[in-house]
């Protein structure tokens, strides 16, 4: 259950504005709490700023209920319309600029933020191809995409 307090239902509007502004003053110790009752694991680099705006959007989320199938196939037509990030030889493989995939490997998280100018971003370090930044990851040659479990691109 993901609210803050329990005196109101959830799915009333003035219970999920009061949740949203609750967050604003909220102790971190909080904060977490929150969040560990609502995601499977921790963020590696956070700080309060994302912490709250994702805690919001699940608070909005299970009480109005998540973007509607049209609207989400629609925002990924869009990613896959205006990325510019290519996938080597063949068909294209698209990404949506601003996801982050991410990666265990040797017991360590890993995070590559996929950017708007078809680079991805690792430990503050920039690479032209997600095979570039899964040789920076492991130290050796990877298949970017495969490493990263990307599907198989399909075939014409």
């Amino acid at each position: 259950m993901l609210a803050i307090t329990e005196e109101r239902p959830e799915n009333s509007s003035s219970s999920v504005t009061e949740q949203l502004a609750a967050l604003n003053t909220m102790p971190m110790t909080e904060i977490w709490k929150l969040w560990d009752r609502n995601f499977p694991r921790r963020p590696k680099h956070t700080n309060r700023n994302f912490l709250v705006s994702r805690l919001a959007f699940r608070i909005q989320e299970e009480a109005y209920g998540g973007l509607p199938a049209k609207l989400k196939d629609y925002l990924i037509d869009c990613g896959e319309r205006h990325s510019k990030i290519k996938s080597g030889r063949g068909r294209e493989r698209h990404l949506m600029p601003g996801s982050v995939l991410v990666r265990e490997f040797e017991g360590q998280e890993y995070r590559v933020l996929v950017a708007a100018d078809g680079f991805y971003e690792v430990n503050g370090k920039r690479f032209k191809s997600l095979s570039a930044a899964a040789k920076e990851i492991t130290g050796g040659h990877r298949s970017g995409p495969k490493f990263f479990g990307l599907p198989e691109k399909r075939r014409e």
